[in-house]
């Protein structure tokens, strides 16, 4: 979540922000919020080249990237009144989900107090396996059930993936938990070095995909991994293991088997979670502007693609994957019928919220 992706925004991007701001005022009439991530995430810097893009290209919308702590604080955030009407936020599918279980014994460690709002769905932006799968330099540990006393290091508490969704895949999938075993939160740089220094057993790390797993994104940790001059041992999360996550909070986590070399020093297939990102908001959100957003996405996604490597897997496949009549923001699906793209989502399962 924090370190989504992991791509340094080079100065470039910094050039963009400094140079385009200005600008804003003169070219667009509507510019809008949205709560990213801490400075030098991948949405931080893509969105930050796609405000660039709407500006040039003169559609009557533009973002305006905000950093912020990560996807954790930005559903809690996104709760206060004043961000309703005029604000978006980028979160995923099982964050709002789990929102509902804030403050209980399951969560209360990462969301201290409940977040009982459905926000409404805009557009989807990535699918992201880290956290739903562990990787180790070490032959002898064969599976996820070996980690029970061993060093395991993961994210943040404030990551979703890299943090909160590991520790309730060890726990809850696996009975893996601080009391039995060695669990630590830390950064995901701090966390790859451990793995490498061999200081710690085993750790997350990420890989991004789209619906329909043709573009892979492996970001700076994977590869630092796979720079090592050793074999990279792939721990999978079984299908199982997922239904029943899925089961007990109401998630929508997808399942997936990737072929061998899918990833770095991958040479088995390796079963996994992945969950969905998107861009969201509160049901007050302003409908046109909605509509507005999503047909600039979809005019400028194409040339997207060639400017930064989060947007190398945007597609109109994406864009609708997990959108449902009960989750979508009413502008949204406007564009989405304009576009000829809505009856696209009947293929998907959707994202759901409890009753």
């Amino acid at each position: 979540m924090i370190s989504r992706a992991l791509f340094r925004v080079p100065r470039s991007v910094l050039l963009i922000v400094v140079c385009a701001l200005p600008l804003i005022s003169h070219a667009q009439s509507k510019a809008i919020p949205v709560l990213l991530c801490p400075f030098g995430c991948g949405p931080m810097a893509g969105d930050t080249v796609l405000m660039n893009q709407m500006i040039q290209s003169g559609v009557p919308i533009t973002l305006l990237p905000q950093e912020t702590p990560g996807y954790m604080y930005n559903v809690r955030e996104m709760a206060e009144k004043k961000h309703w009407k005029r604000t978006i936020f980028s979160t995923e599918d099982t964050i709002v989900q789990l929102g509902f279980w804030g403050g209980t014994p399951e969560l209360k460690e990462f969301l201290p107090k409940k977040v009982l709002i459905k926000y409404k769905l805009l557009y989807g932006e990535a699918w992201w396996g880290q956290g739903k799968f562990f990787v180790t330099f070490d032959p002898k540990i064969k599976s996820v059930a070996d980690l029970k006393g061993k060093r395991i290091s993961l994210g943040l508490r404030g990551q979703s993936d890299w943090g909160v969704f590991s520790r309730l895949f060890l726990e809850h999938g696996y009975g893996i938990n601080p009391d039995n075993s060695d669990i630590r939160h830390m950064t995901p740089g701090a966390l790859t070095q451990q793995l490498i220094d061999g200081t710690t057993d085993v750790a997350v790390t990420p890989f991004g995909t789209e619906p329909n797993l043709k573009a892979w994104l492996i970001p700076g940790p994977l590869r630092q991994l796979e720079a090592v001059n050793k074999p990279l041992y792939y721990l999978g999360v079984e299908k199982e293991v997922v239904d029943k996550i899925n089961k007990k909070f109401g998630t929508t986590w997808l399942h997936l088997t990737l072929p061998a070399d899918t990833l770095p020093k991958q040479t088995e297939p390796l079963s996994v979670a992945v969950n969905r990102g998107f861009k969201a908001s509160h049901p007050d959100f302003a409908e046109e502007n909605a509509y507005e957003l999503v047909k600039a996405v979809a005019k400028l996604g194409p040339k997207m693609k060639e400017l930064h490597p989060l947007w190398s897997i945007w597609s109109p496949e994406l864009m609708v994957h997990g959108l449902s009549e009960e989750n979508v923001h009413p502008g949204a699906k406007r564009a989405y019928v304009e576009l000829g793209w809505w009856d696209k989502h009947k293929q998907y399962p959707a994202v759901t919220y409890p009753k």
